[in-house]
């Protein structure tokens, strides 16, 4: 048995409840931001050009937004799970090590600790997946 289907079959087994809720949460959190950056463009493109990342020209703003309104969506559904938190992980990397240490990280507007929760439960769901409320138990179920 390969370390995948190790993990699958650890996770299927052992993946409690109220972490369907978790999920959850984690997905809406990232779809909301997704729209946040969605309706406040400008102020994505002033994080991005404070940062390191910031010769990277106009696509990487579409990026991190496009990707948390997919992933987010994704993670709500439990579809494509793994993948989509896969997606998420560099952003989320680049959010709490790039973006976040041009600011005082317990300043009131500081977002490191929601972003360093987020990269935490995405860690967490990498290994757990879906879950068994989700549409990837059901297609795993369910092969027709």
């Amino acid at each position: 048995m390969g370390t995948l289907q190790q993990i699958q079959h650890w996770s299927t087994t052992h993946h409690p409840r109220w972490l369907v809720v978790l999920r959850v949460v984690l997905g809406l959190s990232l779809f909301i931001k997704g729209i946040s950056f969605m309706n406040n463009a400008v102020m994505l493109n002033q994080l991005i050009s404070g940062s390191i990342v910031s010769n990277t020209g106009d696509w990487l703003p579409l990026l991190i937004t496009g990707a948390h309104l997919l992933g987010g969506f994704l993670i709500i559904i439990g579809l494509l799970t793994r993948w989509a938190i896969l997606l998420q992980i560099p952003i989320l990397i680049g959010a709490v090590i790039f973006m976040n240490t041009q600011s005082n990280i317990v300043s009131s507007g500081s977002e490191t600790g929601f972003a360093f929760v987020i990269l935490i439960l995405l860690f967490l769901f990498l290994v757990e997946g879906g879950g068994p409320i989700s549409l990837d138990n059901y297609f795993r179920k369910n092969p027709k």
